[in-house]
């Protein structure tokens, strides 16, 4: 049964004729008056342009907004705003459970290989799925899909830089781009990169290079439950320690993650990236900062971090910047479109870089991205210095995070960036980690909702050396939040779903591989319940919920 859960708007303003002499409709008297102004404004030529003036405009008046907007109810519950309107809606579809079953079952309890018509809410992540802004999607009309000299690339070009504050900008098609090129840039056998905690594919194309990683995220940064506002910070004696133990030259560069995205989406402080940031420079070592959860990171550092409350989130950026060697992000997520860069303001990094862009991106003006797309990112960084905007993320997902904790579900704390992030280990502790409980419970969170999560647990980890299994810091289930797609009503049946299938997760047992890849195995890794409890989940779910999708 097809359900809508968003609502729009219906256009007016069908024509209409007299009987004797035709009546100007709204449509033509719009159309006279559009002419009239584009001929006011010399747009004559490029009609285009004109709507994108007007665009352009407005976006003046977002650059005035310096607080997120303050927001209190009469009745004294708090709970998120939305701070924009739905105007395109795509519909949804719930299919029944026992379909819900074969649809996991015919993916190899993966959620990465569902096919997505069979999906309720697509919560695998927010990479590349956020919505889109009006002023974004009218800036795509004017994209300029020149091989090279593209005036598409240029307008990105001065966005990025004016958005950093960097003098150079080398594009690539997404983040795992930037990665490959840093690391074949600057890794060697032998060498090692710290970091305060790894991404998948970061360490993956680390350690094909020959490198070593070495995660140093603080203590804290690995407790499910915490009230430190910071967990994701480096432990700047752990890294004085690993930079003794393989000497200066051995230490490719520190590598510093906005938001670690494996550990909850925590992010780190403005005060402690300028600690490292000096230990870096003091040795010579390049600093490097993923800046691809930045946004969130920013909202965390203006609300969490006092010596940052009264500075713009532009001002926090600059200060990233000034501390950083090499930026990189994908603009997936940083942007809210799909693509990626890198930026520098050091020649010689920017040259033993440059190089790589052709050879495994495209030309210099494009890197791999469609010209629209560019566009698109050129609007969305501009955005993301306004406090409505990057709210979006954080405030719903403190919202889910909180009603999960009141109802006694384990999830991480405090609430972070990108997602909701269910404990795993906690739920489901009559599961070994050998038969991955977060793969287990992105399968049966499926089944019981027809919502899609992402495994970050050991299925996520590669095996060692030896063939042996690598288990996981933390097992789990990550709920991403994409930035202004789901209405908090779509929320609540996130979190009510959940909910049953904790008063139910004794019915829940492990998986084992069928199909195992020997890079990157979550993602196209295929397997198989170690029983029939799928179906006894069913079973269950049909008789509490009767005739309910």
């Amino acid at each position: 049964m097809p359900l809508v859960l968003t609502s729009a708007m219906a256009g007016r303003g069908a024509a209409r004729c007299g009987c004797i002499m035709p009546r100007p409709s709204p449509l033509f008297l719009m159309s006279i008056l559009i002419f009239v102004l584009m001929l006011r404004d010399n747009y004559i030529i490029f009609p285009v342009r004109y709507f994108i003036s007007i665009f352009n405009r407005n976006a003046k008046k977002t650059k005035r907004i310096k607080e997120m907007a303050n927001v209190k109810f009469y009745a004294g519950e708090s709970f998120p705003l939305e701070m924009h309107k739905v105007r395109i809606i795509q519909k949804l579809n719930l299919i029944p459970v026992e379909e819900r079953g074969k649809a996991i079952a015919a993916a190899g309890n993966n959620t990465f290989l569902l096919q997505n018509r069979d999906v309720f809410m697509d919560m695998l992540t927010d990479s590349g799925v956020n919505a889109m802004s009006d002023r974004q999607l009218a800036s795509m009309m004017q994209a300029d899909d020149s091989y090279a000299g593209s005036e598409t690339f240029t307008r990105l070009e001065k966005s990025v830089k004016n958005f950093f504050g960097c003098r150079y900008f080398l594009p690539a098609h997404q983040g795992r781009a930037c990665e490959n090129i840093l690391s074949h840039a600057f890794v060697k056998p032998g060498y090692v990169v710290p970091m305060n905690y790894h991404f998948t594919t970061a360490k993956a194309l680390i350690t094909v290079n020959g490198g070593l990683v070495e995660e140093l995220i603080i203590d804290e940064g690995l407790k499910i439950k915490s009230d430190n506002p910071f967990k994701g910070n480096i432990d700047i004696d752990k890294l004085n320690e690993v930079i003794g133990k393989y000497g200066v030259e051995k230490v490719a560069y520190v590598r510093m993650e906005s938001g670690t995205n494996l550990v909850g989406g925590q992010p780190f402080s403005l005060s402690n990236y300028a600690e490292v940031s000096k230990i870096c420079r003091d040795k010579k070592i390049p600093l490097v900062l993923d800046a691809s959860l930045l946004a969130d990171n920013l909202y965390f550092n203006k609300k969490r971090e006092p010596s940052c409350k009264n500075m713009t989130l532009h001002e926090i950026v600059l200060k990233y910047a000034e501390l950083s060697d090499i930026i990189y992000f994908s603009a997936r997520k940083l942007g809210f479109a799909r693509g990626g860069g890198i930026c520098t303001n050091s020649n010689e990094l920017f040259l033993k870089m440059r190089e790589l862009v052709p050879l495994y991106e495209g030309f210099l003006t494009y890197g791999g991205m469609s010209v629209r797309e560019m566009e698109a990112i050129a609007v969305g960084l501009d955005e993301t210095l306004d406090e409505d905007m990057i709210s979006q993320g954080p405030i719903f997902i403190d919202y889910m995070v909180k009603e999960l904790d009141k109802r006694g579900i384990p999830v991480i704390t405090p609430p972070g960036g990108l997602g909701c992030h269910v404990d795993a280990m906690s739920f489901l502790d009559h599961i070994p980690q050998n038969q991955y409980p977060a793969g287990a419970l992105g399968s049966a969170y499926f089944i019981a909702s027809g919502i899609r999560g992402m495994e970050r647990g050991t299925l996520s980890e590669q095996r060692d050396a030896d063939g042996s299994e690598h288990y996981s810091n933390m097992e789990l289930l990550r709920l991403a939040l994409p930035r202004r797609v789901f209405t908090l009503s779509q929320v609540n049946y996130a979190i009510d779903r959940l909910v049953w299938l904790y008063e139910n997760r004794r019915l829940v047992e492990g998986l084992r591989f069928v199909e195992e890849p020997r890079i990157l195995r979550f993602f196209f890794g295929r397997l198989e319940p170690v029983s029939d409890w799928q179906s006894k989940l069913i079973a269950k779910f049909r008789k509490d919920f009767g005739d309910s999708l």
